[in-house]
């Protein structure tokens, strides 16, 4: 009876070894690991088509071994996106999300991804499914502030701002930043310019802090401090156009002419075409008297970008005879 059962052992322990070998209870072949492997070492030296046709390949021979699979998944995305391919990237990241709905790391590249491309909607159920796992994942809670910001639901937004600071409690200037943003957004002017003052206090070289503090001081009537703050957002990046135009706009309010028009004209030296600065333009010129000149431009404006907000703000002027 002994010999017996020691044979059943020795039985059972070599259909455990031939299962493993061929992968049923979850553990891949010697040479699929090695396959991995060698496809992780393509991704890291910039080999990216290298990469996805080797995992590509792998996932399709190992589509049992699923921790590791996940993982093939997630390079595989990753490699299409460095190769320029979001489309197929995002093919991926959908596929292996059937296998494994419940995958952190998939969840945010996806979430990622579908928010770099505009998508928003499927941005925010890949955020939500993934905290429902990781109710704290910083990562998460950050990209479902950016996507409500996107959407205009600011108080939204600043309810998973709050959680994020709450959880990473090292507040970097970048998200006091875009928190002041939802703020200045509802024209919550004074909450906005008190939020990136300390933004700024904490980094003070970035142009977009300083256009945030000046729209929140123009908003508080403060229009000398607001062309102040904004004029440092030019001296910080001086050929940010929208920062010129913007500049250039704000002269015009204030009848500033003659600045305004050399703003203006500063801009269409080196981009003749920019409509934008083509209207602040006419707009300075009907302040002028020019009436002729003023009304020709508009009807050039609203004729060459008639879909564009600047072209049909340009025609109801133009309408204005």
């Amino acid at each position: 009876m002994t010999s017996y059962k020691n044979y059943l052992v020795i039985i059972t322990g070599l259909l455990c070894l031939a299962g493993c070998s061929s992968g049923f209870l979850g553990i891949a072949p010697l040479g699929d690991r090695k396959e991995y492997v060698h496809a992780r070492e393509e991704y890291d030296v910039g080999n990216y088509q290298a990469a996805a046709q080797e995992l590509s390949d792998y996932i399709y021979k190992a589509k049992n071994v699923t921790r590791r699979e996940a993982r093939a998944y997630r390079l595989l995305g990753l490699s299409y996106e460095k190769i320029g391919l979001p489309e197929k990237a995002l093919e991926v990241y959908s596929e292996a999300l059937e296998f494994h709905p419940k995958n952190v790391p998939l969840l945010l590249e996806a979430g990622r991804l579908y928010q770099a491309n505009g998508l928003t909607t499927q941005s925010i159920e890949m955020y939500e499914r993934t905290l429902a796992q990781d109710p704290n994942n910083e990562t998460a809670l950050i990209g479902q502030a950016e996507n409500y910001t996107t959407l205009g639901f600011y108080s939204k937004a600043r309810q998973f701002y709050d959680q994020f600071f709450t959880v990473a409690p090292e507040i970097l200037p970048i998200y006091r930043a875009r928190y002041a943003r939802t703020f200045l957004r509802e024209r919550n002017y004074e909450q906005a310019f008190l939020l990136i003052t300390q933004a700024l206090q904490q980094e003070n070289t970035q142009p977009d802090f300083w256009r945030i503090s000046a729209e929140a001081l123009r908003g508080l009537n403060r229009p000398q401090e607001a062309l102040d703050h904004l004029e440092i957002a030019l001296i910080l990046e001086s050929e940010r156009i929208d920062l010129q135009a913007q500049k250039a706009l704000w002269l015009y309010e204030a009848n500033e002419i003659n600045s305004s028009l050399q703003t203006a004209q500063e801009i269409l030296s080196k981009h003749p075409d920019n409509a934008l600065a083509q209207l602040i333009q006419a707009l300075n010129w009907q302040k002028q008297g020019k009436k002729k000149a003023a009304q020709k431009q508009l009807e050039k404006i609203a004729q060459n970008t008639p879909n564009s907000f600047v072209g049909q703000v340009a025609k109801k002027l133009s309408e204005r005879k």
